[in-house]
């Protein structure tokens, strides 16, 4: 009898695990954009953006000289590029993605857009409080490859 209540309880156990986790990684934080701007950063140490005057949340924009449309497009090849990221939308100098970690599986949102001479960003998590500085640092390795860009 106590076999079969632990395995009922680990099934238990792994069915919710799977019914949170998923149910969490649908649930995005990207918002888009409303009059040129990115969503903001929630009160929280999970995200980075360059449209957030708070310290804690605020990183530079990425930059470059030239077309537009080149930097969009060096951009999407870097994206693509990578493995943990999955483009959801693109829509004229708008770029929405999905960030996979590797370990845990958690989603994270990315946004970029494209304008004259800078990108704006934003990377926020779905769930949780702390990202131990996982966005911007994702950011900044994208930042690495995309500059300099684009004569």
């Amino acid at each position: 009898m106590t076999c079969i209540n632990i395995s009922r309880s680990a099934a238990i156990l792994a069915l919710a695990a799977v019914a949170f986790s998923s149910g969490c990684a649908s649930t995005t934080v990207a918002r888009g954009v409303t009059g040129g701007q990115l969503g903001p950063c929630m009160n929280k140490p999970n995200c980075a953006s360059t449209q957030n005057v708070n310290e804690q949340h605020a990183i530079k924009p990425f930059t470059f000289s030239g077309d537009k449309a080149v930097a969009k497009e060096k951009l999407r090849s870097i994206l693509t590029a990578r493995s943990d990221t999955r483009i959801i939308t693109d829509d004229g100098d708008y770029l929405r993605v999905e960030f996979t970690t590797p370990i845990m599986r958690f989603v994270d949102d990315g946004e970029f857009l494209v304008k004259d001479g800078e990108v704006d960003l934003r990377s926020g998590s779905r769930v949780g409080y702390s990202d131990l500085g996982k966005n911007r640092r994702r950011l900044e390795d994208i930042r690495a490859d995309f500059e300099p860009c684009c004569e």
